[in-house]
């Protein structure tokens, strides 16, 4: 069986039985109601992790690997715009929610949509780019129904001041994060090894589930009677000429053409979500204004906070853009003796979250008991600092780089450092809104929070063009042209006529092409030709497997490369070990070295300066914590 296969079950086998130990220890201490919800939320989050996970490794792949071969840039743009509509219309579906729907309509809503964006990724393939744009519209809009409606009903469900509920969320977070964690292990390897689109139809079987979950729990009747229907119901049509009933229908299919077009038409986001977040602070302010001293200094503490946060998930999101391909093209990837694939790298942050999350939830409960809980602007502060200190990690690595490539290990302590950080900030945020929240403005407040992972999204598009690889601008620079390598190779390789080779294809196809070899030979002295060497492993290995799969590893398994002419090699069959010994001699080695290693520095320098921004933001945090915990009221 396939190795990354062979993870995936053991991965599920080890999921099913801490589920089952969470449920069983917990049982006596929390409602029906949240473990039903655990499981739809893992479900869902399963679907949108997976999807996820593969979307900017899809956009960037070659066509001819299934991929739309998108450059970088414009594939941030598109993951950028596609997350930060994600979080923004969390805003509609809890308006919806709250004054016509209800919690229950508005989550069965958001979860059918939700698995039809999927199967629509499926079925479009690399062959259909509008298809694909309608299936990330789709998603859009589900998640907006969804998103912040399950979160508001477990609210519901604790009464204000009862400690259980942090640990309810946290419990609730880690369901979120277990989806999270099986996701690239099955997703991605489904999508890396038999085709992009086969991921996506695992992601959409996994939110087909988590539909029919939640509607077993209603069918048993563990919800009791909340989220039935909104706290206040609007008599009069909001619309004039549509029925209140016809209303959100209406609205999704109008939404989902406008999704589509602003993820093709991405740059209008950032506009939009400026205006935005001003009209809606501004609003919620103005609604402050008017309500008791209590009740308005709370609406202060979620404005200040939602700040912090922001800053927060901008630079944590990174993960699924920037990192992910720093991931695949800067990070050995050779793990404990093992190669893994790039998507799995995304499980590392679950996975420290499964381990860690029931610790912190016995940690909350106990010191709460003492009397000695640090205050959300506390906790919020240490995450901020751990953030950073990830970044700071992963440049230790550079130090370690080999070949423009640092050690695995360091990606792994930078997820570790991160999920440290996010248990301290990401669960007690959710929970925090619910309990600042007056009770009529609960669906909006929380949609409202989820609006800093819309303005993450988008502002860490920016931040991820900013790592933005152009191997012509590295040729271009005096350090590429001061580093050591083949003078003959350099000199062509800087000329206008390969430099500009460069924006379309990579240096390693310009090296072997067959002209750049025959203009090279006729400007130097020496004599350079193309080898090319097919290693033994990968074809072993194709012949144990069929279709797509194979396809991609008999592909893998030639490599080619220039050489010496008296060194050359062709059609030879070799083992790795002996094109590592092989590659060290030729010419091209020193110039791709070169390359990788800028590019490195270059990702490196701006993951330094995001590490020192938030470890200053979290000190800040720590600074004027003491006014905004007076703010609270009693809340902690």
């Amino acid at each position: 069986m396939n190795p990354d296969y062979q993870l995936m079950l053991w991965a599920w086998v080890g999921v099913a039985a801490w589920v089952g130990f969470v449920i069983f220890s917990n049982r006596k201490i929390h409602p029906k109601a949240l473990f039903t919800l655990f499981m739809v939320e893992l479900w869902e989050r399963f679907s949108y992790y997976g999807m996820r996970a593969l979307l900017i490794l899809y956009m960037t792949a070659d066509i001819m690997d299934g991929g739309f071969a998108f450059d970088d840039a414009k594939a941030y743009g598109i993951y950028g715009a596609y997350g930060a509509l994600v979080y923004l219309t969390p805003l509609v579906g809890g308006f919806f929610a709250d004054k016509l729907v209800g919690f229950r309509k508005a989550i069965v809503w958001g979860a059918i949509l939700m698995a039809i964006g999927q199967f629509t990724l499926f079925l479009g393939g690399n062959e259909n780019e509008t298809m694909f744009y309608i299936g990330l519209a789709v998603l859009v809009v589900g998640n907006g129904f969804f998103k912040p409606n399950i979160s508001s009903m477990i609210g519901r469900f604790y009464e204000e001041g009862d400690k259980r509920r942090d640990g309810a969320f946290t419990l609730f977070y880690m369901g979120i994060n277990m989806g999270a964690f099986l996701a690239p292990l099955t997703c991605g390897a489904i999508g890396e090894n038999e085709g992009w689109q086969y991921g996506f139809l695992a992601a959409g079987v996994g939110m087909a589930v988590g539909y029919l979950v939640f509607l077993w729990g209603q069918k048993q009747g563990v919800y009791n009677d909340v989220g039935m229907g909104p706290d206040v119901v609007m008599e009069k049509p909001i619309i004039p000429g549509i029925s209140n009933k016809m209303f959100p229908v209406v609205a999704t299919v109008i939404m989902i053409v406008l999704a589509s077009t602003l993820i093709v038409y991405n740059d209008i986001v950032d506009l939009i979500l400026v205006i935005l977040a001003t009209m809606v602070i501004g609003y919620l302010l103005y609604e402050a204004s008017k309500m008791e001293k209590i009740a308005k200094q709370r609406i202060w503490v979620i404005a200040v906070l939602l700040f912090f946060t922001t800053v927060f998930w901008t630079f944590f999101e990174l993960a699924g853009s920037a990192l992910s391909l720093f991931t695949a093209r800067n990070v050995d990837r050779t793990l404990f003796g093992f190669e893994i694939k790039t998507t799995f790298f995304q499980s590392f942050n679950p996975f420290f979250i499964m381990i860690f999350a029931p610790i912190f939830s016995w940690l909350w409960i106990k010191l709460s008991n003492l009397n000695k809980e640090p205050a959300a602007p506390y906790k919020f502060g240490f995450g901020l600092v751990l953030l950073g200190l990830g970044f700071l990690a992963l440049n230790l690595g550079g130090s370690s780089a080999s070949a423009g490539m640092i050690p695995a290990i360091f990606m792994v302590f930078l997820y570790l450092l991160h999920t440290i950080g996010e248990l301290t900030l990401s669960p007690v945020g959710l929970s925090l809104v619910t309990k600042l929240s007056p009770r009529h403005m609960v669906g909006f407040l929380m949609g409202i929070w989820l609006l800093s992972s819309s303005l993450a999204h988008q502002g860490g598009k920016h931040i991820a063009k900013l790592t933005t690889v152009n191997e012509k601008t590295i040729v271009e620079s005096e350090s590429f042209k001061k580093a050591k390598m083949d003078e003959d190779i350099k000199a062509l390789l800087i000329s206008d006529k390969y430099k500009d080779k460069l924006e379309d294809a990579s240096v390693e196809d310009v090296l072997t092409d067959s002209s750049f070899i025959a203009d090279l030979n006729i400007k130097s002295d020496k004599d350079y030709a193309k080898s090319t060497v097919y290693i033994k492993e990968s074809l072993d290995e194709a012949k144990n497997y069929k279709g797509t799969k194979k396809e991609k590893m008999l592909k893998a398994a030639k490599v080619e490369f220039i050489s010496y002419s008296d060194k050359a090699v062709t059609s030879d069959t070799i083992s790795e070990g002996e094109l590592a010994k092989l590659s060290k001699n030729t010419p091209g080695t020193a110039v791709i070295n070169a390359i990788r290693s800028e590019s490195l520095n270059k990702g490196l320098s701006v993951f330094k300066l995001l590490g020192f921004i938030a470890i200053a933001c979290g000190f800040l945090l720590f600074l004027i914590g003491k006014p905004i915990k007076k703010w609270m009221h009693g809340i902690n």
